[in-house]
């Protein structure tokens, strides 16, 4: 009996942020899946390791999370002043699809120093020492990405002194700035319902106080108390329940349909990776997971979000871009647990300690527009050469 043979396909293995993914060239990629459909879906299920019904991915590059089912496809941009084009596929763990309904903030700093040293920028635009300020299409949402990639005798430097909660060792900093990040596509505008708080009618819930963003990720805010918790929980709370997780996810479905993400809730589980749920409330002090005592002082407010139906052990970038923004809009409920009032940063409490992020909203009419969103990460290659997948795996 005959066996298809292993091929290689040149990968890179990149930590960005608090995620970590495959990174590929889309010139590297085989033939049949440069391009969307199935012969990709089913490539990259097989370089994660998906489906795993052990949850492990044991047989791929995945980790068994959210936060390490991922992989993005770059290639030079045609749009003018723009310099790569990023596509991100999030892949479950249990299922076999891949949904590349969204973005993922953790990985879009490893975007820049990965489109340098793959040779996908003009090198009249890298210094020789500096920083140099990759202009990305974020091609899931149609968005602008700029980050500012450190750069050292000509490469980019990955080393560094910067600390970021949840990840273990320090590393050089990126600045990403996310340009107009209200998502205006299948969700609407920046507050898709038109209100920046809503009563959402959840079955077996409930009805919560809740403010439905668009911007970063489309994103569920609700308040901790509401659902008997105080926002300082850690993942073993959430994760370890059973019944909350059904209750998060009902919450997540219900609101998608709100949001006009999706006709009916029942659809929400083939879309797993928007909208976001999370919870919110006021500062108060905690033991994150590290061990790291965070103080009261420390925070302007605490938040828990939820992906991929586990709470996340830190927070998804382009959840923080939300944050920021519905923190930087007097009313919402996230501003409100920030104390109230207008304001163009905060720092909030995560499982894994604090994070600050920024957000520049103005006021158009009677409506609300974000013009930018900041905030810092860091990222490092871990392994560079070939992932290898059997031949007739797509």
């Amino acid at each position: 009996m005959s066996h298809a043979p292993q091929i290689k396909i040149p990968a890179t293995y990149m930590r960005g942020g608090t995620s970590k993914g495959v990174f590929f060239s889309l010139a590297d990629l085989p033939p049949q899946a440069r391009t969307p459909g199935p012969a990709r879906d089913a490539l990259l299920l097989r370089v994660i390791g998906s489906p795993d019904p052990y949850g492990k991915h044991t047989d791929g590059m995945g980790g068994g999370t959210s936060s390490t089912s991922k992989a993005v496809i770059l290639s030079k941009s045609e749009r003018p002043e723009h310099d790569v084009d990023y596509l991100f596929g999030q892949v479950s763990i249990e299922n076999a699809f891949v949904d590349w309904s969204g973005n993922c903030g953790n990985l879009s700093a490893a975007v820049g120093g990965f489109a340098i040293a793959s040779g996908l920028l003009e090198a009249a635009r890298i210094p020789e020492n500096g920083t140099c300020a990759v202009r990305i299409w974020q091609a899931n949402i149609g968005k602008t990405i700029i980050a500012h990639v450190p750069i050292t005798n000509g490469q980019v430097q990955e080393t560094g002194d910067f600390e970021l909660d949840g990840v273990t060792f320090p590393a050089a900093e990126v600045q990403l700035e996310f340009l107009d990040p209200a998502e205006e596509g299948e969700g609407g505008a920046l507050f898709p319902t038109g209100n920046l708080v809503d009563a959402l009618e959840v079955p077996g819930v409930g009805t919560l106080q809740a403010t439905l963003i668009n911007a970063g990720i489309p994103t569920i805010f609700v308040n901790a108390a509401e659902l008997g918790y105080c926002g300082t929980e850690l993942q073993g709370a959430i994760n370890n329940d059973a019944k909350a997780l059904e209750m998060f996810e009902r919450i997540r479905a219900h609101g998608a349909v709100r949001m006009g993400l999706i006709a009916h809730a029942e659809e929400a589980g083939k879309r797993q990776h928007t909208p976001k749920v999370a919870f919110v409330a006021p500062p108060s002090g905690y033991t994150a997971s590290s061990g790291k005592a965070v103080k009261t002082s420390d925070v302007d407010l605490l938040v828990r979000a939820l992906s991929m139906g586990k709470l996340h052990h830190a927070m998804m970038g382009t959840a923080a871009v939300a944050i920021g923004t519905a923190a930087a809009i007097p009313g919402t409920v996230v501003n409100v647990a920030a104390g109230g009032g207008e304001r163009q940063q905060v720092v909030f409490g995560h499982p894994s300690g604090t994070l600050r992020v920024g957000a520049q909203a103005v006021r158009d009419g009677d409506a609300w527009r974000v013009t930018k969103a900041i905030m810092s990460r860091s990222a490092r290659t871990l392994m560079e050469g070939w992932v290898r997948v059997p031949g007739d795996a797509f």
